[in-house]
C-alpha cells in the first residue's frame, strides 16, 4: 500500500500568494474599488501582485485610481504580503487551537528566521504585536507632523507601506513634495530600515526573543550583545546606507533634482533617503527619472543587493552581499575557509549564496531580453537610445521587491507587464525557497566521480 504524501511545506507559501493575489485582482477589478473608470484585468493583477509582494511598482495612480475601499484592499495586501501570509494563517491555528502543525512549523520558520526547525508558539504573537505596535506609532508619528497634508488614514497606509517596505504612496509624486522636511524623512527611514532588518532581529534586539538551542545546548549570550547573524545584519545595513548616501551625494549635483532652491540641507537629506529607500521600499523623494546615469548604477547595485533575510525586504540579502565580500577576501588571502566574524560559512552556505547569485542574474538577464524582444524588438539601438538601462533599471527593482522606477513601468505592454509580474512574485518568495522546492523532489547521488582541474580564467 503506498503510503499518502504529506504536501511539500515550502509549496505553501507559493499556494497562498498566488491565491492572496488572484483574490485580490477579482476585488480591485470590481467599481467598488475603482474611484473613475475601469481597470484592465491584467493592471489589477498587476497592482494585486506588487502590493502583495510588497513592491511598490504601479501602473495606474493608487491615490487617484482607487476608492477608499480599494485601498483599502491593498493594504491589506501589503500587511499580508509584509509577514507572509503563511505567519499569519499560523497564527489564526495557534490561537485556535494552541499549536501548529509540523508542516506550518517548518514553512513559516523557513520563512521568519530561515530555520525550518524552529518552534514558532508565541514568538508569532510577540511579533505581530511588535509589527502592529510599530506601524501605529509610525502612522500617529507622521499625522503630527504634517496633519493636513497626512490624514489618518493616509498615515496609516503609509506607515504599513514604510515598514512592510512596499512604497505604495496615496501621493502622484510619491514623497517628493516632504523631501525638505526633515522629521517626515526621518520618519519613513526609520520604518523603512526597522521593515528591511528582519523580524528575528528585530525581536532579538528589542529583547522580545532570544536565540534558542544550538546543537542542544543553549546559546551563552553576555547581556548587551547580539548573535552572530544580527551582528552581520546591521553592520552590512550600516555600511550599505552610508555606501548609498556617500555615493548619491558625489554623483548628484547640488540642487539639481531637489529642485530650484534647495540647499546643502535638502541635498544631504534627499541623498540619505534614496540610499534606504533604494534597497528595500521604493518611496523617492526625488526623481528617478531625473538622475545621473551613475546614480541610477548605485541604484541597480543597491536595489540588487536588498534588505536582510526573514524582513519585508527583497533582493539577494544583505548576508549574502556579506557571504560574497569574504568569499573574495578569502580568496585574495588564499584562505581555505570563508570567515565571518567569529565563524566561518560552512559549505552548504557558501553553495546557497553561489546559486542564489547565480539564479537571480540569469533571472533578471533573462527578464530584460525577454522586454527587449517585446517593447522593442527590431528597432536599432540609436532610435531605442537609453531602453536597455531603463528596462534593466524595472527588472532589478520588480526582482528586488523594491518599487524604483523611471517611468517606463505604465507604458509597457501587457505581455511585457506579465514579465514583471513573474519577477516580482519570484523575488517576493524568494530564489532560495524555490530551490529548496526543488531539492525537495532531488535524489543525493550514492558515489562520487574523479575530479579533474580546468584551466580557468
Amino acid at each position: 500500500m503506498k503510503k499518502k504524501k504529506i504536501l511539500n511545506p515550502f509549496v505553501l507559501p507559493v499556494i497562498l500568494f498566488a491565491a492572496t493575489i488572484l483574490a485580490g485582482t477579482l476585488v480591485l477589478h470590481h467599481p467598488a474599488s475603482l474611484s473613475g473608470d475601469g481597470i484592465s484585468w491584467i493592471d489589477a493583477l498587476f497592482t494585486a501582485t506588487s502590493a502583495t509582494c510588497v513592491t511598490g511598482l504601479i501602473v495606474v495612480d493608487t491615490g487617484s485610481f482607487f476608492s477608499r475601499f480599494g485601498q483599502s484592499v491593498i493594504l491589506v495586501m501589503i500587511q499580508l504580503g509584509g509577514l507572509g501570509i503563511m505567519t499569519y494563517a499560523s497564527l489564526i491555528f495557534f490561537l485556535w487551537r494552541k499549536k501548529i502543525s509540523l508542516t506550518d512549523n517548518i514553512a513559516v520558520g523557513q520563512t521568519l528566521l530561515h530555520d525550518p526547525g524552529f518552534r514558532l508558539g508565541k514568538f508569532l504573537q510577540k511579533m505581530v504585536l511588535a509589527v502592529i505596535g510599530i506601524e501605529l506609532i509610525g502612522a500617529i508619528v507622521m499625522h503630527q507632523l504634517a496633519p493636513r497634508e497626512i490624514p489618518l488614514f493616509s498615515a496609516l497606509f503609509h506607515s504599513v507601506s514604510a515598514f512592510c517596505n512596499a512604497g505604495f504612496s496615496l501621493f502622484a509624486d510619491s514623497l517628493v513634495r516632504f523631501q525638505s522636511s526633515p522629521g517626515v524623512n526621518l520618519c519613513f527611514i526609520l520604518l523603512i530600515i526597522l521593515g528591511g532588518l528582519g523580524f528575528g532581529v528585530i525581536m532579538e534586539v528589542s529583547g522580545l526573543y532570544r536565540p534558542g538551542l544550538r546543537r542542544g545546548r543553549p546559546r551563552i549570550k553576555k547581556a548587551g550583545r547580539v548573535s552572530w547573524h544580527s551582528r552581520i545584519v546591521l553592520r552590512t545595513t550600516l555600511f550599505l546606507i552610508v555606501f548609498g548616501w556617500a555615493a548619491f551625494l558625489l554623483t548628484e549635483p547640488v540642487g539639481r533634482i531637489e529642485g530650484p532652491g534647495a540647499g546643502w540641507g535638502t541635498h544631504v537629506l534627499a541623498s540619505l533617503f534614496q540610499s534606504v529607500t533604494s534597497r528595500t521600499a521604493g518611496f523617492n523623494t526625488v526623481e528617478i527619472g531625473g538622475m545621473t546615469n551613475a546614480s541610477l548604477l548605485v541604484l541597480i547595485l543597491l536595489m540588487f543587493i536588498g534588505g536582510s533575510p526573514a524582513s519585508c525586504a527583497g533582493g539577494i540579502k544583505t548576508t549574502t552581499f556579506r557571504s560574497l565580500l569574504a568569499f573574495a577576501w578569502a580568496s585574495i588571502k588564499g584562505r581555505q575557509q570563508i570567515v565571518l566574524g567569529r565563524f566561518a560559512l560552512s559549505r552548504e552556505t557558501v553553495n546557497k549564496v553561489m546559486s542564489l547569485v547565480i539564479f537571480s542574474l540569469v533571472l533578471i538577464f533573462g527578464a530584460v531580453f525577454l522586454l527587449l524582444l517585446i517593447e522593442g524588438g527590431g528597432v536599432p539601438h540609436p532610435q531605442a537610445h537609453g531602453l536597455f538601462l531603463e528596462l534593466l533599471f524595472e527588472c532589478v527593482s520588480a526582482f528586488a521587491t523594491v518599487g524604483l522606477s523611471t517611468g517606463v513601468t505604465p507604458e509597457l505592454s501587457p505581455a511585457g507587464k506579465g514579465v514583471i509580474i513573474v519577477l516580482m512574485f519570484t523575488g517576493r518568495l524568494g530564489l532560495i525557497l524555490f530551490l529548496s522546492l526543488l531539492q525537495s523532489w532531488q535524489r543525493t547521488d550514492r558515489f562520487s566521480r574523479a575530479e579533474e582541474s580546468l584551466m580557468v580564467g
